[in-house]
């Protein structure tokens, strides 16, 4: 069963729902008003036989002729008699059935006046039984209910037609609402089904509306976006990365084959060769270090605590004195604590360190500071071209001053990733007296 279908048949039984209690609702107010309206007809004509009207029927009474006690056709009465229980006057022959106890005990004044119901020669009956105008009588006045039975049948076969032929008419328009309020959804189907089969993720859902199903197809084209920037930044990083990998696996493969043919035959220019081996197989293992570092969720692998600023960048600093002894490096602030991965963190000072530490002359500082949720490094090197800052922080991008310099073109990168993890940035600026000054903000202490 289809969900078209579903709301189609849901809408018809909602509707059939309604229709059914809204029938049985006005059927009971026709009966209740037909039963009123005939209640009031047997109370109108018991009045009339207790205090008949001068010169009308039943004038006299009882003195009155036979017959005449209600004036009417459709209802008939008769006169009890406590003391003997028996009919005093009627309509016609006496009916000698309805004289009960209980219609006797109205006559005595022990009970008041009622209503009851019986069948009398297949005849449905409502009766009616208030006291008499003389003292020790009682007045029973009666009529057939069967014609408001068949108006009633009637009713209940009308209303019946009108709350299937209701239901039958939701049914045809919830069919007709389902397919048009649902045309949204297929087209978000047919889209979604063929991006699945052909993988393109540059189709879009074609949406103006501000409803649900407006709200939905608008997510899913930004979904389709993302996962569309990603797709392209994934394959540009695996561009990048197999032709950042090819520079050294070529040197390594060449060195090899020269050591493998005995070459060179001079011990200086052997131990050259081998320098130059360590030095690629650093360059390498840094690279493949860099990329997993980039290519892995660690948002969700590592554990978020508290860490504190000031204890990470020193650290850093110890370890940048050692891989640069001939720069000085001078941390400035106090305690400072934000929450985040502390070993993404420490990665991301490191390498702003590392940079400043590369391209600071020897006998230069790099200053460091450390205040509230920031970390900045200020070096006094040759500083980023004005043409260069807004590819500083891309992956693989290396300045050309920077090409025989050790590093992946990745250090930057993995700095602005781990700003954004952390709901914070990092932004390159221009001091005055020249060198990089790099601000990382993270997220709130």
């Amino acid at each position: 069963m289809t969900f078209s279908v579903r709301v189609a048949l849901l809408t018809a039984a909602a509707v059939a729902v309604a229709a059914i209690g809204a029938a049985a609702l006005m059927y009971f107010v026709v009966q209740t008003q037909l039963l009123s309206q005939f209640d009031s007809t047997l109370v109108s004509a018991a009045d009339t036989v207790r205090t008949p009207s001068r010169g009308g029927p039943g004038r006299g009474f009882p003195g009155g002729p036979q017959g005449t006690l209600t004036g009417r056709g459709d209802v008939a009465a008769q006169i009890i008699n406590s003391n003997t229980g028996e009919v005093g006057r009627s309509d016609a022959q006496p009916v000698v059935p309805l004289v009960t106890p209980d219609a006797v005990a109205v006559a005595s004044g022990t009970k008041d006046p009622y209503f009851f119901e019986t069948i009398l020669e297949g005849s449905h009956l409502r009766v009616y039984v208030t006291p008499g105008a003389q003292r020790g009588t009682a007045v029973e006045v009666w009529g057939p209910l069967n014609a408001i039975e068949s108006a009633l049948a009637e009713t209940r076969f009308r209303l019946g037609l009108v709350a299937l032929g209701g239901a039958l008419l939701a049914a045809a328009l919830g069919t007709v609402v389902a397919r048009a309020a649902l045309t949204p959804v297929r087209r978000l189907t047919n889209i979604v089904e063929e991006v699945a089969r052909t993988r393109d993720l540059s189709r879009r859902v074609s949406s103006n509306s501000g409803d649900e199903l407006g709200r939905l197809a608008a997510s899913f084209n930004v979904m389709l976006g993302e996962l569309e920037t990603s797709l392209r930044s994934q394959r540009q990083l695996v561009a990048d990365a197999s032709h950042e990998l090819r520079t050294p696996l070529t040197s390594l493969r060449t060195n090899l084959e020269l050591l493998e043919r005995g070459q060179p035959s001079d011990p200086a220019e052997r131990q050259q060769v081998l320098a130059d081996l360590v030095d690629q197989m650093e360059r390498l293992s840094t690279l493949v270090s860099d990329l997993i570092d980039l290519a892995r969720d660690e948002r969700v692998q590592l554990v978020v605590e508290v860490v504190s600023l000031d204890e990470v960048a020193a650290d850093a600093i110890a370890e940048m004195r050692m891989r640069y002894p001939q720069v000085r490096f001078q941390l400035e602030g106090g305690p400072s604590v934000v929450r985040g991965v502390r070993s993404r963190i420490l990665r991301a000072v490191t390498n702003l360190l590392d940079n400043a530490g590369k391209w600071s002359p020897a006998g230069g500082s790099v200053e460091v500071a450390v205040r509230g949720s920031e970390v900045t490094v200020r070096d006094h090197g040759p500083g980023i071209a004005p043409e260069d800052e807004s590819r500083v922080f891309d992956r693989f991008w290396r300045a050309p001053g920077a090409r025989q310099l050790p590093g992946s073109g990745l250090g930057l990168a993995i700095v602005k990733d781990v700003a954004e993890t952390h709901g914070g940035r990092v932004t390159l600026e221009r001091p005055s007296g020249g060198g990089a000054f790099f601000r990382l903000r993270l997220g709130s202490s």
